[in-house]
């Protein structure tokens, strides 16, 4: 069955018809080789929609001017830097839509429904079954019901990860392309200065025992590594990082005190690096589960004394976070930021955080990330009543526990020197203190 099945990427994407809607990947499990090959065929199509999300690594899809007569356009539920950078340099157009990741199987039956699926994925096991990846099994198997055709793009160096449903069974396929190309990575972003000093007050709120959610960033990255420090953590994420790996590794994670799926490290997607890529191959230490799943709140307050840290673009003097967007300009998504602050609060001794610098410098002129109000066209990520701490460089402070006075107070505190008295009198003139 499996050499009945085997074909070429440039075979594969013959099967793609004018007006088809494509699947082609999901943050470190995308399968580039059948973009490639689709990308070829541009003067042969009308009107082909890519449904993806997070991408990270350059290839010609997205990378290659799009004009009036190039028929890709994107349908995303996450703006990853590529997705990015095919909208804003290449003039490729992108449909986004706003939603929680906890819902992406109302996605993916509604909104993103798939005619065609490429699939990154591992080798099969003796089975016959294809591992979706580091990534994939956030996703995939709502999409495969819809589909009229579904090809995998079996890559020698993807790892096969276990969990709740994350294969497919190659009786289930109509073509297998192999390839042998690294896994698209993410190295640790360099820890500054700011981002450590976030990192050791949120750390001191942080105990033994506790169950662990990192996002995307420097401050995230200088906290995972900070709690080599703390003991019988466990990990319940949605994505999976590299300092995460090391906490594994080094006997910092022992998963047998969250309560709920002791003994594994739940995760939904991942990032980082072939060493971490090759030390989640086989291992039955990860639980890979979808987002449905691992982004219910529900399912988050299982754990006991959850952690969730999450960063920011900017916070108002409400406490309302804008972490997906700015202005009238999308930068990533909702993703699971909600689900998480919300799941960490109910978790019995959890606590959630939102994490920024106070400030940052652009085009040469120094700005504060605590501001009155955002700038016009700005969604609000995570609304003020689900809030709980903040913390810059200058403190962390739970908010929750706060009236709208005082909590316009706090957020003052926790700005730069250099903008509380401006903030100060902005809220005075709105008498918001």
């Amino acid at each position: 069955m499996f050499q009945e099945k085997r074909m070429t990427a440039q075979e594969a994407a013959k099967l793609v018809r004018s007006g088809d809607r494509v699947y082609v990947g999901t943050a470190s499990s995308f399968a580039y080789d059948l973009m490639d090959a689709l990308w070829e065929r541009k003067d042969e199509l009308e009107d082909v929609t890519l449904l993806c999300s997070l991408a990270t690594k350059p290839c010609r899809m997205f990378n290659t001017d799009h004009d009036e007569h190039n028929p890709f356009s994107l349908e995303v539920f996450f703006l990853g830097s590529q997705e990015r950078v095919a909208m804003r340099q290449h003039g490729m157009p992108v449909n986004f839509t706003s939603f929680h990741l906890s819902q992406v199987d109302y996605w993916c039956r509604e909104i993103g429904r798939a005619d065609v699926c490429f699939f990154e994925v591992s080798r099969p096991d003796e089975q016959g079954y294809f591992s979706y990846g580091p990534s994939g099994g956030c996703v995939y198997d709502f999409l495969v019901d819809n589909a009229r055709v579904i090809v995998l793009e079996s890559n020698a160096q993807t790892p096969y990860v276990v969990g709740q449903r994350c294969k497919i069974h190659g009786s289930k396929v109509d073509g297998i392309v192999l390839t042998d190309n690294a896994v698209s990575s993410l190295p640790d972003e360099p820890v500054d200065e700011v981002s450590k000093k976030i990192s050791e007050l949120i750390l001191a709120q942080v105990p033994d025992g506790a169950t662990i959610q990192l996002g995307l960033g420097k401050v995230s990255t200088a906290i995972g590594y900070g709690l080599r420090e703390r003991n019988d953590l466990g990990i319940f994420t949605e994505m999976f990082n590299e300092p995460m790996m090391h906490l594994m590794k080094e006997g910092n994670v022992t998963n047998e005190k969250k309560g709920f799926l002791d003994g594994v490290s739940v995760f939904a997607f991942s990032l980082g690096t072939k060493e971490m890529y090759d030390y989640m191959d086989h291992n039955p230490l990860f639980y890979n589960g979808t987002f449905p799943f691992v982004n219910n709140p529900v399912n988050i307050a299982k754990n006991k004394r959850l952690i969730s840290i999450n960063t920011a673009m900017s916070v108002n003097l409400f406490g309302e976070v804008a972490a997906d967007s700015m202005g009238w300009r999308q930068q990533s998504a909702v993703g699971g930021q909600l689900d998480f602050v919300k799941g960490a609060q109910m978790s019995e001794g959890g606590k959630s955080f939102i994490a920024l610098a106070s400030a940052f410098e652009k085009n040469g002129k120094f700005q504060s990330k605590i501001a009155l109000t955002f700038p016009e066209g700005t969604a609000v990520t995570t609304p003020r009543s689900e809030v709980q701490y903040v913390a810059t460089e200058y403190g962390c402070i739970n908010l929750k526990r706060l009236n709208m006075a005082d909590r316009v107070r706090a957020m003052i505190s926790l700005a730069h020197p250099a903008f509380r008295d401006q903030l100060t009198q902005e809220a005075k003139d709105h008498h918001l203190i």
